[in-house]
């Protein structure tokens, strides 16, 4: 399962496709319609004030994988029928054009289905309204496309969504670029989102290799379950980590560094992650 975004009034909602349908994670949703600071403290508020939906949670709330500031983790989402049940126990006056907009994205992504390129479409849009110039756009499109053919792989090698795929994730990035990926945030000076989406260009582009190397290694080893594809993983991380070296010795310049690309825009909005 791979998370997608959605905007609602400038804000940012992750959604995973599970079971044939979009379920939305709930605090974006508590976010987009209240502005809370707390949402987790306002979900507890609504099942204090609301008995019957809090009797019912266990069916309304679903724990599901979905990108966070710490990488892929379980969090609670709903399915549309499920956000419909909260919202009636939210006092918004956003709360109709949100009923509107979900049922424009189940409708979207019928559409997606039967043309997989719409759904390309509404993720470059996205970018753009980040404020993306349009180059990075591509080369972060492809870079994604590349990361989906890695878990895809992943997954038909007994590799466990979640831990298992942060820390082969992991592996690769710290071979790639000599630093893991919460010490390139921390150069960065990021605190919360998808650290690819601050990416420079050039540090995409290794990204890439790292990861298409690994798939490639993954396919011809037959690597099987955890420990052969963290080999493969050291092993793609490699390639590109000795690519991304003698381009520094010949450049005279390192790869992995402080700029920021979406601090490089000052329209980008902010985005609930």
């Amino acid at each position: 399962m791979s998370t997608s975004l959605s905007i609602f009034q400038e804000k940012a909602i992750r959604k995973v496709w599970h079971k044939d349908e979009w379920w939305f994670v709930i605090t974006d949703v508590i976010f987009a319609l209240t502005d809370s600071i707390d949402p987790q403290g306002y979900i507890r508020d609504i099942r204090r004030r609301d008995a019957e939906i809090s009797k019912g949670w266990g069916q309304i709330a679903t724990p599901l994988f979905a990108d966070t500031a710490g990488g892929r983790q379980k969090v609670a989402c709903a399915n549309t029928e499920g956000i419909f049940r909260i919202i009636q126990s939210i006092p918004s006056p956003k709360a109709e054009p949100f009923k509107l907009w979900l049922a424009k994205v189940g409708y979207d992504r019928v559409k997606e289905i039967e043309n997989p390129e719409l759904g390309m479409e509404r993720t470059r849009e996205l970018y753009q309204m980040k404020g993306y110039p349009a180059d990075w756009i591509e080369i972060r499109m492809r870079g994604k496309e590349i990361r989906d053919s890695l878990t895809d792989e992943w997954k038909k090698r007994q590799v466990k969504e979640g831990r298992e795929y942060q820390i082969l994730t992991a592996e690769i990035a710290k071979a790639t670029f000599g630093v893991t990926p919460s010490q390139h945030k921390t150069l960065k000076k990021i605190r919360r989102g998808n650290l690819r989406d601050h990416m420079t260009s050039l540090e995409l582009i290794f990204s890439m290799l790292g990861e298409a190397s690994t798939t490639e290694i993954a396919r011809e080893k037959d690597a099987q379950g955890f420990a052969q594809n963290r080999s493969a993983a050291q092993k793609g991380g490699k390639i590109a980590g000795d690519a991304r070296k003698k381009l520094e010795l010949e450049s005279g310049k390192k790869v992995v560094s402080k700029r920021n690309a979406l601090r490089q825009s000052e329209k980008a909005p902010e985005l609930t992650e």
